[in-house]
């Protein structure tokens, strides 16, 4: 996880809008403790999957990222390569994704809306 990652320097930050925060707290009400993961697929793939906590297999090529309202994020160690410097904001739109993502059913949608970081010299 991300104690094995070797540039640990610029840490991306990770924050939640309120409609995800409120969003995540239903669904915790509906399917107890949750994670995420994101992953740098394609469509659908590229959105934050949010399951019910352990449902999803972390291991070596993942990195845990920080935590949503309590819940830990992961991304794929390949994706975390490539957006270490990138400040995530997950947010909630509607709309039906086709995924296994809890919030599906809600007619919401998770979403990243990210910023570059600044990099200190």
């Amino acid at each position: 996880f991300r104690d094995n990652f070797e540039d640990k320097e610029h840490d991306m930050k990770l924050e939640a809008t309120e409609a995800c925060v409120a969003l995540i707290e239903l669904l915790k009400s509906k399917h107890g403790d949750l994670m995420f993961h994101q992953s740098g697929g394609c469509c659908d793939g590229s959105s934050p999957m949010c399951y019910p906590l352990g449902e999803f297999k972390v291991g070596g090529q993942d990195v845990l990222v920080g935590e949503l309202a309590g819940c830990p994020f992961y991304m794929g160690k390949a994706q975390y390569k490539l957006w270490q410097h990138t400040d995530l904001t997950i947010d909630v739109v509607d709309g039906r994704g086709a995924s296994f993502s809890l919030e599906i059913p809600e007619g919401k949608r998770f979403i990243v809306r990210s910023e570059i970081c600044a990099i200190e010299d």
